[in-house]
C-alpha cells in the first residue's frame, strides 16, 4: 500500500522533471535582440572602426601628396666678424609642389584606396565575429538555464526518491543499504545543481560582455535559417562573399601595386618652388639699414643615381610581400573552404544526433517505467530504479546541448559563407556605413566648411 502510494506521487514528478515546453514571456528577449545588442555596443567594432577611419586618412594623404606645400619661413642671424657686429632678419613665403614624378604618387594613392577597401572587409569580418559571437552566448544562457531546470527537477525527484526510501526502511521492506545508495544518488543530484548554476553564472557574464547587459528572459531560439541546396553550393557562396577572401583580395592587389612602386622609385622628380622674402640687414660699423624684397621661381630635377643597393633592396622586398599575399590569399580560400565544410558537417552530425537522442529517451522512459513497476513488485531495487531515472536524466540533458549545438552550426555555416551580417539577417536597424567618412576625407579638406561638413559626418556614425 506504502509503496502504490508513493509511485502515485511519483509520476507528477517525473512528468515535471521531462517537460519539454516552458511558459515564455511575451516580452522575453530574442536571438535578433542578442545581436542588435551585440552590433550597437561591441567596443570591438568601435575600435576597428577607428582602425578603418585612420585607413581612410592613408588614402588623403595620398592625394595631399600632390598638392603644393605652402609654409612661411623666419630666420634671423648675428654675425660678429673682428669685433663688427652684423644682424640679419627675414622672413619669406614658399610654396612647393610636384610637377611630376613619373607616376609615384598615382600608385601610392592606388595602394592606399585598395587599403580602404581591404579594411573595410576586416570590417565586416569583425561584425561577424560580434555576431556569432552574441549568438554562442544566447544559445549558451538558454542551453544552461534549462540544464539548471532539469537539475532542479531532478532533485526534486531524486529527494522524493530518498523520503520513499527512508519510509520504505522503516516499514521493513528494504535495507540500511538501500537507503544509502538514495542518500548517495540525491547528493550527486545536488552537485550537478551546483555545477549547472555555475555554468549558467560563466554563461550569463559572457553574455553580458557580448551584448553589453545581463540576460533576463530569453525566449526560444527561431528557426534555424534556410541552408543553401548543396554543400558545393555553399562553398562556393563562401568563396565569393567571405569578408577574409575579399580582404586577401584587396591586399594581393595593394602588394602588386607595392611592387610598381618599387619600380617608380627609380624615376625622376621634377618639382617646382615659389617663394616671395623681406630681408631685413644692419651693420654696426655704418649704422643702415637696409630691406631687400626678393621673390624666387626654381625648377628642379632629380633622380638617384645610386642608393647604396636600397632602392634594389626595396623593389626586392616588394616582390616578397606580393608573394606572400598571393599565398595568403590561396590559404585563406582554404581555410573558408573548410570552415563551410565543417559547419556543414556540424548540422549533419547534429541532426543525426538528435534524431539518436529522441530514440534513447523514448527507452530510456519505457525503461524506467518498467523497472518502476518491476520494483513495486519486489524484482528491483531502489538502486535499480534511481539507475533507470538518471539514464532518463542524461539523456535529456544530451538533447538540450546537441540541440543549441544544431543551433550554433547553422549560424556558423553562414559566418563560414559571409553571410552573418546586420544586413543579410535583416535585423531591422541602421549600419555603420564605411564609405561616409571616406567620402568625408578622401580630398583631404582643409577649410573651416569642410572641416564642419567632416565634424558633422562623425556625430553621425556616433564618434
Amino acid at each position: 500500500m506504502l509503496l502504490g502510494t508513493l509511485q502515485k506521487l511519483r509520476r507528477p514528478l517525473i512528468a515535471a522533471l521531462f517537460a519539454t515546453g516552458l511558459a515564455v514571456p511575451a516580452n522575453a528577449e530574442s536571438l535578433a535582440d542578442a545581436m542588435v545588442s551585440a552590433y550597437r555596443t561591441s567596443a570591438l567594432l568601435d575600435q576597428n572602426r577607428a582602425v578603418l577611419r585612420a585607413a581612410d586618412e592613408d588614402t588623403a594623404a595620398a592625394i595631399a601628396a600632390l598638392r603644393p606645400v605652402l609654409q612661411w619661413v623666419a630666420q634671423y642671424s648675428y654675425q660678429n666678424i673682428e669685433g663688427v657686429d652684423l644682424q640679419s632678419s627675414s622672413i619669406a613665403l614658399q610654396a612647393q609642389v610636384t610637377l611630376y614624378d613619373w607616376g609615384r604618387n598615382a600608385i601610392a594613392i592606388d595602394i592606399a584606396k585598395e587599403s580602404v577597401l581591404a579594411t573595410r572587409q576586416a570590417l565586416v569580418g569583425v561584425e561577424q565575429d560580434v555576431l556569432l559571437g552574441a549568438v554562442q552566448a544566447y544559445l549558451d544562457v538558454r542551453r544552461a538555464t534549462e540544464q539548471v531546470e532539469l537539475q532542479q527537477n531532478s532533485v526534486r525527484v531524486i529527494g522524493q526518491e530518498q523520503r520513499a526510501a527512508t519510509d520504505r526502511f522503516e516499514v521493513g521492506e528494504i535495507t540500511q543499504t538501500d537507503v544509502a545508495q538514495a542518500d548517495a544518488a540525491l547528493a550527486a543530484a545536488r552537485a550537478s545543481l551546483a555545477s549547472a548554476e555555475g555554468d549558467l553564472a560563466i554563461a550569463r557574464e559572457a553574455y553580458r560582455a557580448s551584448t553589453g547587459h545581463m540576460p533576463n528572459r530569453l525566449d526560444q531560439p527561431p528557426p534555424t535559417p534556410t541552408l543553401p541546396a548543396s554543400l558545393e553550393t555553399a562553398r562556393s557562396i563562401g568563396q565569393r562573399t567571405h569578408p577574409s577572401i575579399r580582404q586577401a583580395q584587396r591586399q594581393t592587389a595593394a602588394a602588386e601595386l607595392g611592387v610598381q612602386a618599387a619600380v617608380a622609385e627609380r624615376n625622376p622628380t621634377l618639382t617646382g618652388t615659389a617663394s616671395i622674402s623681406s630681408q631685413r640687414s644692419k651693420s654696426q660699423i655704418t649704422l643702415d639699414s637696409s630691406t631687400t624684397d626678393v621673390g624666387q621661381v626654381q625648377l628642379q630635377m632629380s633622380q638617384t643615381i645610386y642608393s647604396g643597393g636600397r632602392l634594389p633592396s626595396a623593389h626586392r622586398k616588394a616582390m616578397a610581400n606580393r608573394d606572400q599575399a598571393r599565398a595568403a590569399l590561396v590559404n585563406t580560400a582554404r581555410l573558408v573552404d573548410q570552415a563551410v565544410g565543417q559547419a556543414w558537417a556540424q548540422i549533419d552530425v547534429a541532426r543525426a544526433l538528435i534524431r539518436s537522442i529522441d530514440e534513447q529517451i523514448a527507452a530510456a522512459q519505457q525503461a524506467y517505467e518498467g523497472v518502476r513497476e518491476e520494483a513495486t513488485l519486489g524484482a528491483r531495487t531502489t538502486l535499480d530504479v534511481l539507475d533507470a531515472e538518471q539514464a532518463l536524466l542524461s539523456a535529456r540533458a544530451d538533447k538540450i546541448s546537441a540541440e543549441a549545438n544544431l543551433q550554433l552550426a547553422h549560424y556558423q555555416l553562414l559566418a563560414a559563407m559571409g553571410l552573418l551580417t546586420v544586413e543579410n539577417l535583416k535585423l531591422g536597424i541602421p549600419t555603420y556605413d564605411p564609405s561616409a567618412y571616406y567620402n568625408a576625407v578622401q580630398d583631404a579638406p582643409f577649410t573651416s566648411r569642410q572641416g564642419q561638413s567632416l565634424d558633422r559626418v562623425l556625430r553621425a556614425i556616433g564618434q
